[in-house]
């Protein structure tokens, strides 16, 4: 049994366009509500992070080493260490487990 791919296409536009265009027809003026203005502040940083975080431990050859840099990484961002310092110490980390321990 084949299905239409056209029918496919057609229903993901009709649901991106909704979810785009909702909002702007059902909401016309600012929102008050302290609850939904906090909810909808961190929305992109948890989409961020959900999307990245299995990244992280699947991008290795062992999820040891993701795990590591993973603290690693969490460690160095808590002690103010910059972006930069911070992504070259997860990339240390990973490369001496894989290489050394692993």
């Amino acid at each position: 049994m084949t299905r239409n791919p056209y029918l496919y296409i057609l229903v993901m536009a009709a649901v991106s366009y909704g979810i785009r265009a909702l909002p702007l027809t059902l909401l016309r003026r600012q929102i008050s509500s302290r609850f939904l203005q906090s909810f909808l502040y961190y929305v992109p940083y948890v989409t961020l992070a959900v999307m990245t975080f299995p990244a992280i431990l699947e991008a290795t050859q062992s999820p040891i080493s993701g795990g590591a840099a993973l603290i690693a990484g969490i460690l160095a961002a808590w002690f103010g260490w910059s972006l930069f310092r911070v992504a070259v110490s997860c990339c240390a980390v990973v490369l001496l487990l894989e290489t050394l321990v692993l």
